[in-house]
């Protein structure tokens, strides 16, 4: 079973809200006691509601009905029967609910669903105030930890079989809720209809096969757009800096980029010329690697892509690129039909003509 302690902090690291709107600090601990009159009353335990607290309490008195008969969790369990079970058959269960029901719920009535004493994310952090304060500065949110059921989106709140209380696989979490058309973000930029892009491409990038999606991006939000894990590009072109790619560079060789001229790093050259020297390491206006590559799926090896979205309005930049046996040639994008061939030999430098 996992920890309580391990699971106390993953669950934590969901609590990311939108940088748009101010958030709410944690309350601290709220009360199981019964709602004060006039307080607006959204779910009511039924026993409570028919004023059967000998269920729970010493007495039927409402007025007066005495301590609890027994542990809580086990008085719950009397009645819910099917969330024993299935918090006794999972591999992970969440050390809130292990420990009291009263954790999260109020036993009595709530203002909330469910009787939680408060929603997700705010009911959260009210144990990991630490990760909350850490989380409100993320510049770059997920939309599914601060809309709906936030957290429980993706996270159990009992007891699951994945690890961190994931309701399913992450890559099935992932592609599940990518795999949507017409999805965008917060300007309105259409993201990715992940489902569609994968059946529909042969070459696969490595941490897509591998159905690892955290190797690149964050789950809940970060300091990077996309909520990269390290710098990468957000445009077209950028200026050549090893740091701007250390996204790429942490599976990538670097020299592919620093060095002028080889005939072993890479088969994008023309003779010993390297044409990823040649596109991406400019001082001002280099190429980015979406510029020729798609970074999840594409259709041709090495991740070549059909076209790439190009200006504000994503007009797709076709780069009808062809293969050969020896090389390869791109035609009307950026200039007109260029070829390289890597077999092609030069001529040794035999110094200025005598």
């Amino acid at each position: 079973m996992q920890t309580a302690g391990t699971t106390l902090r993953v669950i934590s690291a969901v609590l990311f809200i939108s940088a748009m709107v101010v958030p709410t600090p944690p309350s601290g601990a709220a009360s199981t006691a019964p709602l004060p009159a006039g307080a607006e009353v959204v779910w009511s335990h039924a026993p409570f509601e028919m004023g059967e607290c000998g269920l729970c309490h010493t007495s039927d008195d409402a007025a007066d009905p005495g301590p609890v008969s027994g542990e809580v969790n086990e008085l719950c369990f009397g009645c819910h029967v099917e969330t024993q079970e299935a918090m006794e058959a999972a591999s992970m269960s969440h050390a809130a609910a292990v420990d009291d029901c009263t954790s999260c719920h109020n036993p009595h009535n709530s203002s909330h669903h469910k009787l939680l004493l408060a929603q997700p994310p705010e009911l959260c952090a009210d144990c990991h105030s630490e990760v909350w304060d850490e989380a409100i500065q993320s510049p770059v949110q997920h939309e599914a930890v601060k809309e709906g059921i936030a957290c429980l989106n993706c996270h159990g709140p009992h007891a699951t079989n994945v690890d961190h209380l994931l309701t399913a696989l992450p890559y099935n979490l992932c592609v599940d809720c990518h795999g949507q058309p017409d999805m965008s973000d917060d300007d309105g930029k259409r993201l990715t209809n992940f489902s569609e892009l994968l059946s529909t491409n042969p070459s696969i990038h490595g941490p897509v096969a591998a159905q690892d999606c955290s190797a690149c991006h964050q789950p809940h939000g970060g300091e990077i757009f996309r909520m990269l894990v390290e710098d990468y590009p957000a445009k077209f072109y950028a200026p050549f800096n090893a740091e701007n790619y250390s996204l790429c560079f942490s599976c990538h060789n670097e020299s592919v980029m620093a060095e002028a001229t080889t005939t072993t790093l890479t088969g994008f050259r023309d003779g010993s010329t390297n044409l990823h020297f040649v596109h991406v390491n400019k001082k001002d206006r280099g190429r980015t690697c979406r510029a020729c590559h798609e970074v999840h799926a594409a259709p041709q090896d090495h991740l070549i892509r059909d076209g790439v979205p190009y200006g504000k309005g994503d007009w797709v930049l076709k780069i009808n690129y062809t293969i050969q046996a020896n090389g390869g040639t791109c035609e009307k994008t950026c200039h007109g039909a260029k070829s390289y061939d890597r077999s092609k030999t030069i001529a040794p430098d035999t110094g200025p003509a005598e």
